[in-house]
């Protein structure tokens, strides 16, 4: 049986699927940690203001899972910061 070619959006679509994104919420967690540092707020002190809990916050600095971007916006808020996302095309 022959094989078809994938289009470009199944092959985007596979390489979502199969990325390491682990730096990726490392990173975001490592600024938010350091932010919250910063700024003086515990976990606990940091949850209260955004409406969580402190071990949402704990986990997300941990990197233990993907942060929504509504959390992300309510935690930038509260350690006064801009959240800013960039898409840009990637270099070839």
């Amino acid at each position: 049986m022959a094989r078809t070619a994938k289009s470009p959006l199944e092959r985007l679509q596979e390489r979502i699927r199969t990325a390491d994104r682990g730096w990726f919420f490392a990173a975001i967690a490592d600024k938010v940690a350091e932010r919250r540092q910063a700024q003086g707020f515990s976990q606990r002190q940091l949850a209260e203001i955004v409406g969580t809990t402190q071990s949402a916050i704990a986990r997300l600095e941990r990197g233990g899972r993907p942060p929504r971007i509504d959390t992300l916006l309510r935690i930038a808020d509260a350690l006064d910061c801009d959240l800013v996302v960039d898409l840009r095309p990637r270099r070839s």
